[in-house]
């Protein structure tokens, strides 16, 4: 999973961060970035992507990450400027706001998916790169727990849409509850959610 940090470092770079979101799909709530600066040479096993993990797992490794990692950034964006400015650009700018909140400086990103950032910094897009790299993965970690966190408070809010459960994604369950209460106010309007997707079968 360190393959590419010591490829980097190979080149002469010390200070690489991986960059990563969560909650780019869901109809409701923000899509989170996280930005992590890992110890050279790290190892942990129990670092993969964070789509593989359980809750309990993730919750685990997010504090097994913010122990030993060098720096973590995070960055919040919320639903009315994903409606504003469109969720590529919003996820975009949770990453650059991530890297900017690191607090030590990094002279390498690497970036998963398939977008660099508008930062000036050496840099490089990794597709499936939460997988293939430990310091991503790291980041979706992060990313992940950060923004479940923020959806089990929306669930308090908003309590008839069961938040808690499927964290705003447009699952069969949270169809049908914007089927039968409407849209809340932390639901993504640019996504046009179409109500005829929403009938019951």
């Amino acid at each position: 999973m360190d393959l590419f940090e010591r490829e980097v470092r190979q080149l002469g770079y010390r200070s690489i961060a991986g960059v990563d979101e969560a909650g780019r799909g869901p109809l409701a709530g923000p899509v989170v970035a996280a930005a992590v600066i890992l110890p050279p040479g790290y190892q942990n096993g129990d670092i993969h992507d964070s789509k593989t993990l359980s809750a309990s797992r993730r919750e685990k490794l997010f504090d097994c990450i913010n122990g030993d990692a060098v720096s973590v950034g995070i960055a919040v964006v919320e639903h009315a400027v994903i409606d504003e400015i469109n969720i590529l650009r919003a996820t975009l700018r949770a990453m650059e706001e991530a890297v900017s909140r690191l607090t030590v400086s990094v002279d390498y990103l690497l970036i998963d998916g398939r977008d660099t950032i508008s930062l000036p910094i050496p840099q490089q897009a990794v597709i499936k790169g939460d997988s293939r790299s430990i310091s991503v993965a790291s980041a979706s970690i992060i990313a992940k727990v950060t923004r479940d966190r923020i959806m089990d408070v929306y669930h308090r809010i908003y309590p008839e849409y069961n938040f808690q459960k499927h964290k705003g994604y447009g699952t069969r369950e949270h169809r049908e509850a914007i089927r039968k209460h409407g849209l809340s106010q932390i639901h993504r309007q640019s996504f046009k959610i179409k109500m005829s997707d929403l009938t019951e079968p």
